[in-house]
């Protein structure tokens, strides 16, 4: 299976895990995602200063800006899989 489609099936996947990961966890999973999806971070950070979550979730995809959208696909691919046990 090539690792696009790979990619995709980790993302379907991560929607039916038996566990629910931790928050770090999750900011782990969707950063990598957007980063093996879209590529580097190509929006504006939140400008609510108290919107937490989005921008937690503005950071840590920021935080892989410059790795490849391979290298991010199958580092998503790789956590889903050990998420699933």
């Amino acid at each position: 299976m090539e690792l696009k489609a790979q990619f995709e099936q980790a993302a379907a996947d991560s929607k039916s895990l038996s566990e629910k990961p931790s928050n770090e966890v999750l900011l782990q999973l969707y950063s990598l995602y957007k980063q093996g999806s879209m590529g580097d971070v190509n929006t504006d950070p939140p400008s609510n200063p108290f919107d937490f979550v989005n921008k937690a979730k503005y950071e840590a995809w920021a935080g892989l800006k410059g790795k490849p959208q391979q290298d991010a696909m199958q580092e998503y691919i790789n956590l889903v899989n050990k998420l699933k046990g």
